[in-house]
């Protein structure tokens, strides 16, 4: 199966390229082009083979909700040129990614398995089973690290370190719980639970913008409303679209990105299995046929697209 691994143009007008551990983006002064390559992580980690249409997916999902949340915040999107490109506004990021969750899954289940009763400073109560609905919606920030992978932080940490000023981590806080309130509307509409995600802020000319891609798998975890409250009462796990299922398969093969561990083999059923999964999430999210795009000459088709909405 074909994929798109990685780019390597070099445009008139570039001033820089950065390689992310899934999208390639160029920068042009004010402007920069995101390119969502077939690249997986995984526990911070990039996997050794691409998943056909996966940068098409998020790409194409982060479009649809970047514009159906603009009315709560401003986003960095100028245009989207091509399914796996993004033009935008160039953001001075923010230090740390804002992750809401509204369900005891993924990475805080793990920590409160293991004894824990707080995640990044936000009490936790007692007697919670993992994919139980929280009393509310946390936010329950990160790091954002270039290199290696991304740290628990609390709230004060943020306020201690200076990270980001108090007056615009209450905003990022507002932003965050109102984009996950029309995230969990959406998903309702279309028979899914938005259990958790993560959403990026950057400043321009002092406005803050929501950037980077909302909502997708892979910055987003989805169950299914249909049979949710069963399958809790019976203990069994839950119906979900995101790229957990890719993380479970890694742990049941000893894989977790720590030192001396080794990634299991990616055969080509697995890597299509994993395909299949993006395109079921982005048909069932979306409410869209999914159109796969051709691959036959498909880094030529990005860097004339891309020539194109520059000019």
């Amino acid at each position: 199966m074909q994929s798109i691994k990685e780019t390597n143009f070099s445009f008139p007008g570039q001033t820089s390229f950065y390689k992310g551990k899934v999208r390639d983006v160029y920068s042009f002064g004010e402007k920069l082009v995101m390119i969502a390559s077939d690249r997986i992580s995984a526990f911070d980690v990039v996997l050794p083979k691409a998943i056909p249409y996966k940068g098409q997916v998020l790409n194409q999902i982060a479009a649809i909700f970047l514009k159906r949340t603009s009315d709560i915040v401003p986003n960095w999107v100028l245009s989207v040129p091509d399914p796996n490109v993004t033009v935008g506004l160039a953001c001075k990021t923010y230090p740390v990614e804002m992750v809401v969750r509204g369900y005891l899954a993924g990475h805080a289940w793990r920590e409160y398995a293991s004894g824990k009763r707080q995640v990044c400073g936000v009490a936790l109560p007692e007697g919670l089973k993992e994919n139980d609905r929280l009393p509310q919606p946390i936010i329950t920030p990160t790091t954002k690290a270039h290199e290696g992978h991304d740290e628990d932080i609390s709230r004060e940490e943020i306020l201690k370190r200076g990270l980001v000023s108090e007056s615009e981590y209450i905003q990022l806080e507002n932003y965050t719980l109102a984009l996950f309130k029309r995230g969990t509307e959406i998903a309702k509409e279309r028979g899914l639970i938005l259990v958790d995600t993560k959403y990026e802020f950057g400043n321009h000319q002092g406005t803050i913008y929501l950037i980077d891609e909302v909502h997708t798998p892979d910055s987003s975890r989805y169950f299914y409303i249909d049979g949710y409250e069963d399958r809790q009462r019976s203990g069994h796990a839950q119906k979900q679209l995101s790229k957990e299922f890719v993380r479970q398969w890694l742990i049941e093969n000893g894989f977790q990105g720590k030192d001396g561990q080794k990634v299991p083999e990616m055969t080509e059923e697995k890597v299509k299995s994993i395909s299949d999964r993006y395109i079921e999430l982005f048909e069932q999210v979306t409410g869209d046929k999914f159109v796969p795009q051709d691959y036959s000459n498909a880094l030529s088709r990005i860097e004339e697209n891309i020539k194109k909405s520059l000019n």
